[in-house]
């Protein structure tokens, strides 16, 4: 490895730390640094020697004992999904994956089909990877990335975003200048958090290149081909083989590359050109049988040649069995100057022989379309299926193949209506994979295009063109609600409104007005200028039209959309009877008939959220995202993650809550909306104030970029975006940023904040304007908290104004009215569930209760608000705890009681796995989530935790993590009281 002992030894450094992971997880030494993962990239133009470094770092791993899978992306094969990933894999012993219970969720990078949604795929292949390296360490090696296809490229940025808890290497080789600029900025933000070490190959020097030519090149001779190749490693070696073939420097100044490798094929003979032609377009299905095809040579002719391209270091055979050129420029420069239609009608053998072994339609996909000249319904129908079979893993590819078969569809009458669906389909991929514009300008091109086949006089016509007319509605109204969809994650619900009324006047059929009622009453809370008042008469139209029908579904979905559009208002008297009616309409529907109805119980699961209805918000949102899973309506996903996330912030079930808005924001990213990130990004914010101790930077810089996600916008998202904004400078110590951010939300009168979250973030204004010395100003905030608050008559918003109310009397020292009012707030919290309010209620009246002269009932608040802050994985509240401790009580009390050396002695004999295992639960973690951290099977875990049960003996995961808080407590209380002694 000439001039590259640098850069190996860093790769040879990061291998020997994941071998020593590997073994700390087996028990053999002391685990190291997390064992997260670590990926190298390393940089270079065309030739500079990045794959033969990556190859060094592959035998370096396979000296190591390490599992070494190695896939190349290709410059011809861009619209194959996760080609790259599927490449390495294909190294993979199928053994390896028995007992792996997530198989069926990779199985499209094991080319075995599948139909997970690509989020999934996302995740299960991370599982897959961190298990895969769980005995000895794996290193992934990517090369050529530059090429790879947008769902590989989707899955490394997860798996950068996402680093394993595993001994994982990625290696990854690529083009500076010809990588994608999502790619490139994605590993400069791994680079700058450490995640991503980046290798730069510089070119070789003089010394280094006459070492390669060996001793018999005279220094003259060797200093002008260095001139020549400017130190690149593959110019300079084809020089010098063009050199001791006959070309001298000195007679003329030296060829190009290009040149040189196409003098190097001018020599071969037709038949052995011809092979060489086949492999260079054939790409990853050059296999000796298939070449032999396509060149119609067989037998020991063929085997002749083939063995003499070899030696001549042409042609080279990969471990798979497959034909490959020795470099990927040279298949560049034979792919480009195979004359046309000999490409075309090799891709047109090689589609024939793909059809005739069975190969899919997305395999077929590549060669159908390079060989489509004119109009073949036999290949459109490949490309038609090869996109509905991409749809959920892959919607970049799949809006290509419908992008190539709607190009070659004929723009007759005749074909109108089925060029109408291609548009839709292609128009719905565009949207969920970050080409939301691209969508728009589709959608709103099909809503004015008619889509009628020519009808005539006679009656049998009439029908006809009648049931046309049918289907072109049906086909513009459900363009029409898309493209509203759209225009709401593009941050223009105003124009979503007017669409969607526009459509309404057209007098739509019934069922139509079901669809469009619907999607009107869901775009409301995210229109700056369209209250749901301004909008109730069409969603009753809706309605009456869906009973008067007779469908039960679409009555259910406008209901669940009403009772949002009403709780987001703040009426809740309303908002309760129609929660009551979806619900009871829902919880009687089977899966199967609310597959149409996943945002609608999204709308529900936030209804009935706002309304502190936890335990009914949190099983419609489950149900929703399991149904909305299961049929790849991805676009709704990250909404009914939200809500979760949402509601387990509220009921202090701090990891969880982070856990689904770290989901969320992965499918945001995907869709690549602004103002849904926004959104998402202010809930992770919401889950790191609640999760992080006190001075952690992490939730006010996740706060700022969900501001700078929400631009200008003025509407829900970006209104709780600047709400939560506000909330994490205030626990950053920053009072006047946390007031401009409340007002920035709502404007100066606050009308913007949500109605039915106001008192809560009227707390905000509270306590800033208290800490910067406003009593008045805060009384006024205070007094408008109560009086919202009792107009809503939610336990949970009335808890927040009578912290507000505390606020007052305690900055005028009177400690006992203060501390009646913070335990009055923890018992209306209690009321509805929302333990993290009351925990942070309790925390804040204990030590006043004590400076009131009520010790017992102090010790009483702090005991119990520090237990509900440790169960539920809250460090903003464990770091309250901390500093309200009441003096002479906690966990001396408690932890210097009898029990003490019971509860050491019921935990000691807890192996380490179950220890660990004990702590997840305590985080509140489900058993499913703890199997994916610790990547072993949920059966594993759950065996783990009964065994935890018996030997400490408690009898339910809660009474388990109450245990845990109390070792982690009495831990601290012991390390502290060893520094005072």
């Amino acid at each position: 490895m000439l001039g590259r002992s640098v850069e190996l030894a860093r790769c040879e450094a990061l291998l020997d730390r994941a071998t020593g992971d590997a073994r700390g997880m087996a028990g053999e030494t002391e685990f190291r640094d997390g064992g997260r993962s670590r990926l190298v990239d390393i940089t270079g133009e065309a030739g500079i020697g990045k794959s033969r470094l990556l190859g060094e770092v592959c035998a370096g791993a396979c000296r190591r004992g390490m599992l070494v899978l190695r896939g190349r992306a290709t410059e011809y094969e861009r619209q194959m999904p996760f080609q790259v990933f599927t490449d390495a894999l294909a190294h993979l012993d199928p053994h390896l994956l028995d007992g792996f219970p997530e198989t069926d969720a990779v199985a499209h990078l094991l080319q075995r089909g599948g139909a997970l949604d690509r989020f999934g795929l996302h995740r299960s292949t991370a599982v897959l990877l961190a298990r895969l390296a769980a005995s000895s360490g794996l290193l992934l090696a990517l090369d050529d990335l530059h090429w790879a296809d947008s769902a590989s490229l989707e899955l490394l940025d997860h798996l950068v975003r996402h680093p394993l808890h595993a001994p994982v290497v990625l290696a990854v080789t690529r083009r500076d200048r010809q990588s994608p600029e999502s790619l490139a900025a994605r590993l400069t933000r791994g680079v700058d958090t450490g995640s991503v070490v980046r290798l730069g190959l510089r070119p070789l020097s003089e010394r280094d290149c006459a070492e390669l030519a060996g001793p018999g090149l005279p220094l003259t001779e060797t200093t002008a081909l260095y001139a020549a190749s400017e130190g690149n490693p593959f110019y300079f070696l084809t020089l010098l083989q063009a050199h001791r073939g006959g070309m001298t420097p000195e007679s003329s100044a030296p060829p190009g590359l290009g040149t040189l490798l196409l003098d190097e094929l001018r020599v071969l003979a037709p038949s052995r050109r011809g092979i060489v032609e086949a492999v260079a377009v054939l790409g990853e299905h050059a296999t000796p049988a298939m070449v032999s095809r396509v060149t119609d040579r067989s037998g020991t002719a063929f085997t002749d040649d083939v063995h003499a391209l070899t030696r001549r270091d042409l042609l080279r055979a990969t471990p798979q069995g497959l034909l490959t050129l020795r470099h990927p420029v040279v298949r560049t420069l034979v792919h480009e100057s195979t004359p046309l239609l000999r490409r075309v009608e090799i891709h047109r053998l090689a589609a024939q022989e793909l059809a005739r072994v069975g190969a899919s339609a997305a395999e077929r996909a590549h060669h159908v379309e390079q060989s489509l000249t004119s109009w073949d319904p036999a290949a459109v129908a490949v490309l038609d299926e090869a996109a509905a079979r991409t749809a959920r893993t892959a919607p970049k590819s799949c809006a290509h193949w419908l992008e190539v078969a709607l190009r070659h569809l004929p723009v007759t009458p005749g074909h109108a209506a089925r060029r109408g669906e291609l548009t839709l389909r292609r128009a719905r991929a565009l949207a969920v994979c970050g080409g939301l514009r691209e969508s728009r300008d589709l959608l709103q091109e099909l809503i004015v295009t008619p889509h009628r086949s020519p009808g005539g006089p006679t009656a049998d016509q009439d029908q006809v063109r009648d049931q046309d007319q049918v289907r072109d509605q049906d086909l513009r109204v459900r363009a029409v609600v898309l493209c509203a969809l759209v225009e709401r994650h593009l941050g223009r619900s105003t124009e979503a409104v007017a669409l969607l009324r526009r459509e309404l006047a057209r007098g739509p059929a019934p069922a139509h007005v079901v669809r469009l009622g619907l999607e009107l009453g869901s775009a409301v809370p995210q229109d700056s200028d369209t209250s749901y008042a301004q909008v109730r008469t069409e969603v009753e139209a809706a309605l009456a039209a869906a009973r008067s029908t007779g469908d039960e579904v679409g009555e259910a979905g406008v209901l669940a959309v009403a009772a949002l559009g009403e709780a987001y208002e703040g009426n809740m008297a309303a908002a309760h009877r129609l929660a009551r009616q979806a619900a009871a309409l829902v919880d009687s529907l089977p899966d199967n008939d609310l597959t149409p109805l996943c945002e609608p119980l999204a709308r529900l699961g936030w209804a009935e959220a706002f309304l502190e209805h936890y335990p009914d918000a949190e099983r419609h949102a489950e149900r929703g995202l399991d149904i909305a899973r299961r049929s790849g309506q991805v676009y709704v996903v990250p909404h009914l993650l939200l809500c979760l996330s949402h509601i387990r912030l509220q009921t202090c079930r701090i990891p969880s809550a982070l856990e689904l808005a770290d989901q969320a924001e992965d499918i945001a990213r995907g869709i690549g909306s602004d103002q849904l990130l926004a959104f998402v990004l202010a809930s992770r914010a919401a889950a790191l104030v609640a999760g992080c101790p006190p001075g952690d930077p992490r939730p006010l810089a996740v706060a700022e970029e969900a501001v700078a996600a929400a631009g200008t916008g003025v509407n829900w998202w970006a209104s709780t975006a600047w709400c939560i904004f506000g909330w994490a400078a205030l626990m950053a110590g920053d009072p006047l940023r946390a007031r401009e951010a409340i007002f920035r939300a709502g404007g100066p009168e606050l009308q913007r904040i949500q109605p039915s979250m106001r008192p809560l973030y009227l707390e905000i204004l509270v306590t800033s304007a208290l800490v910067t010395g406003k009593f008045e100003e805060a009384r006024g905030w205070a007094e408008r908290a109560r009086k919202e608050a009792e107009q809503l008559g939610l336990p949970m918003q009335r808890a927040s104004a009578l912290r507000s109310a505390a606020h007052l009397p305690l900055a005028q020292a009177d400690t006992a009215a203060a501390a009646d009012l913070f335990a009055e707030a923890a018992a209306e919290s209690a009321r509805c569930g929302a333990l993290f309010w009351e925990a942070h209620s309790l925390l804040l009246g204990a030590p006043l209760e004590a400076a009131a002269g009520r010790g017992r009932d102090g010790t009483h608040a702090w005991l119990k608000g520090r237990r509900l802050a440790e169960a539920g994985g809250s460090g903003m509240l464990v770091g309250l705890a901390d500093v309200t401790r009441p003096p002479g009580g906690g966990s001396e009390a408690l932890y210097d009681s009898p029990g003490r050396a019971q509860l050491t002695e019921r935990l000691a004999t807890l192996t380490v796995r179950e220890l660990e295992i004990a702590e997840l639960v305590a985080q509140g973690l489900t058993s499913q989530a703890i199997a994916d951290r610790l990547y072993v099977s949920r059966r594993t875990v759950e065996t783990h935790v009964s065994r935890a049960f018996r030997k400490t003996g408690v009898s339910s995961r809660t009474a388990l993590a109450t245990l845990m808080a109390r070792r982690r407590t009495r831990s601290r209380f012991g390390d502290a009281r060893a520094e005072r002694e």
